[in-house]
């Protein structure tokens, strides 16, 4: 199932980079940038994340928080977040269920391919205060991505 603007987000609970459990409830009342990436400290997925965390503070000005998630375990998570300084958490999906729940496993051959190796599809999924999906960014610019974030907040 491909989710919509409008449709409300589908509510998970995984761990993050330090270990933490954290779920989507404890972000209602804000905007949460929940981007889904195939692999930790790949050229792309390292432009994104870099973006993302250079415009950290201008997106959390504007009442939004950061999530990024993929399939990779939490000490791949942390060996990444330390070598860039990541300033938000990632998401270990390492059973890929929030992204089959947010419809960012699969789909199509290259999606179907990525999944087989367990890799997520790179999609971002902008979230209203109500828990709502707001905004979908199916093919992110990954150099450019917080500049098509914080054009969207």
């Amino acid at each position: 199932m491909k989710l919509k603007t409008g449709d409300p987000a589908p509510m998970f609970s995984a761990a993050t980079t330090d270990g933490s459990t954290i779920n989507l409830a404890s972000y209602l009342g804000k905007k949460l940038v929940l981007y889904f990436y195939p692999m930790d400290d790949t050229p792309g997925c390292t432009k994104q994340a870099c973006s993302l965390r250079d415009h950290c503070g201008e997106i959390r000005d504007r009442g939004a928080a950061i999530l990024g998630v993929s399939t990779q375990d939490v000490g791949s998570h942390q060996q990444f977040t330390a070598k860039y300084q990541l300033n938000f958490p990632l998401v270990a999906d390492t059973d890929g269920s929030i992204g089959r729940a947010y419809g960012a496993m699969g789909g199509g051959f290259v999606g179907a391919a990525m999944n087989l190796m367990g890799m997520a599809n790179r999609i971002t999924f902008i979230i209203d205060e109500n828990g709502h999906i707001a905004h979908i960014i199916d093919q992110p610019d990954c150099a450019h991505h917080a500049e098509e974030v914080l054009k969207l907040l």
